[in-house]
């Protein structure tokens, strides 16, 4: 199959989260498996800074509304995934990848006709357009409309797969007449519009062929109110074409074995080398280093979804009971950053926050830790408690969505399950989780089971990108 990946951030070139991490890795396993993918970003110019070189291509120019755009392209390669990259600088040279400012609806509706036109001045036409999130949403409605009658794309399908339902790409009204869409607002939701906004991911979950999100029990609970963030009577009504396919991680970048960033890379064959990268990570963060001193960690985006506004009493009541060490890295909300810092002024020689992202550090985070926190309130997948368990971190998660798919509560008497699991969204539910946790650490034997069992669990993309390979096969033959 001919396969296009459109998605507004693609690891290693630029990437604020998850959707990159799956932007990267799928479409390679993709390609494993024989298929023609290739994919579609924005040129940042956070990518330049990042180090990448893109090679020129031939410029692209189309109508966007009234405007005339010219899109530079840059060619750069994913293994053997072929990534273009538009290059319009007053739309994606500006230090950040998503802003506020007032023409972030144009920013991306380039993105999405702009792939579309690509595709077009290459001849080349997919089978599969797989959009990701609400900056993609508007591809499915590009196609039914501005592309109808282009017999390149007659036989093509469309996926749209919801990474997060919360952030849906709602914007004024006014901006309708500048997406390109002529003769054809009327397939916007009118009632919306009539209120005075559009919504892009609501139109993308009107049109695209198919629609996935990225955990089977997150694709359950978007279905009800609590968690469909004013969408699910829409998705309700569209449940018949919408499918969990839990994300994977990409083995080659987080495997404790091969992995450069740390210090003493290690297998489960070897596993008291992670004793060493305790060491290296505490130390390294001018903390104090004690070999019975357990170590949880944290690395994560800080919003008040990842919960971790319910950390700072219950990790300080474990600080105060016990000799235990807490490291965490991530940026966002200063109120929740304010939380952390009060934990590393409280106890300075046991407590590090770092803000702001840091690969390598996030890498020995993971390998350094002996426990990781992801006490989300929702998780429609979850990248890092997979992390965690090729590291053989055991994750102390909620259970929701995908957390809730990947992780099994540890039992002592039968020595299974993979990490620890609660249920309630307050700082009761994660007092409960530390302690568990802690009472496991206290049985050498029974950790180090509980450590072999998360490890031995496969998160690979390999059988995750069959799941796709079979969603996309079912509609319809490939050209």
């Amino acid at each position: 199959m001919k396969i296009l990946f459109v998605a507004s951030e693609v690891a290693p070139f630029a990437k604020t989260g998850g959707l990159a991490d799956v932007a990267s890795a799928l479409p390679q396993a993709l390609a494993a498996l024989g298929h023609d993918v290739r994919i579609v970003m924005p040129l940042y110019d956070k990518v330049l800074e990042n180090g990448h070189e893109p090679r020129p291509g031939h410029d692209l120019t189309f109508a966007l509304g009234p405007e005339r755009l010219t899109a530079g392209v840059g060619r750069l390669e994913l293994g053997s995934v072929q990534v273009a990259l538009l290059d319009i600088p007053r739309f994606y040279h500006r230090g950040a990848l998503y802003s506020e400012a007032p023409d972030e609806s144009l920013r991306f509706a380039a993105l999405s006709r702009g792939a579309l036109e690509l595709c077009a001045q290459s001849d080349w036409a997919p089978d599969i357009v797989h959009c990701n999130d609400w900056q993609t949403s508007l591809v499915p409605l590009y196609l039914r409309t501005v592309f109808a009658a282009d017999e390149r794309f007659a036989a093509t399908s469309t996926v749209l797969t919801i990474h997060n339902l919360a952030y849906q790409g709602k914007f004024d009204a006014r901006v309708v007449p500048d997406l390109g869409l002529d003769g054809h607002h009327y397939l916007l939701h009118q009632e919306h519009l009539a209120h005075g906004w559009v919504g892009f991911l609501e139109t993308g979950l009107i049109y695209a062929d198919m629609l996935t999100t990225v955990s089977p029990t997150y694709a359950r609970e978007i279905l009800t109110p609590a968690f469909g963030a004013g969408l699910d009577g829409l998705l309700r009504h569209r449940a018949d074409h919408l499918v969990g396919i839990l994300n994977g991680i990409d083995d080659t970048v987080w495997n404790p074995a091969t992995d450069s960033h740390i210090a003493h890379p290690y297998s489960a064959k070897n596993l008291w080398r992670k004793e060493w990268n305790k060491r290296d990570l505490i130390e390294s963060l001018d903390l104090a280093y004690e070999e019975d001193a357990p170590v949880f960690g944290l690395v994560s985006r800080l919003v008040s979804q990842k919960g971790i506004g319910l950390l700072p009493r219950p990790i300080s009541g474990v600080l105060e009971a016990t000799n235990a060490r807490f490291v965490a890295l991530g940026s966002g909300d200063p109120r929740l950053e304010g939380g952390l810092r009060w934990l590393t002024d409280r106890f300075p020689d046991r407590a590090c926050f770092v803000s702001g992202y840091d690969e390598p550090l996030a890498h020995r985070i993971e390998a350094g830790a002996d426990a990781f926190l992801m006490p989300s309130q929702y998780e429609p997948s979850g990248l890092n408690q997979m992390y965690s368990l090729a590291y053989g971190t055991p994750p102390i998660v909620r259970q929701t969505g995908g957390l809730a798919d990947t992780v099994e509560h540890w039992r002592p008497a039968t020595g299974t399950g993979t990490g620890f699991v609660f249920e309630t969204f307050d700082e009761g539910g994660i007092w409960w989780a530390l302690n568990e946790a802690l009472e496991a650490m206290s049985d050498p034997a029974g950790w180090k089971r509980l450590q072999l069992n998360g490890m031995g669990v496969d998160n690979s993309w390999d059988a995750r990108a069959r799941e796709y390979e079979a969603l996309y096969a079912s509609l319809g033959e490939p050209s």
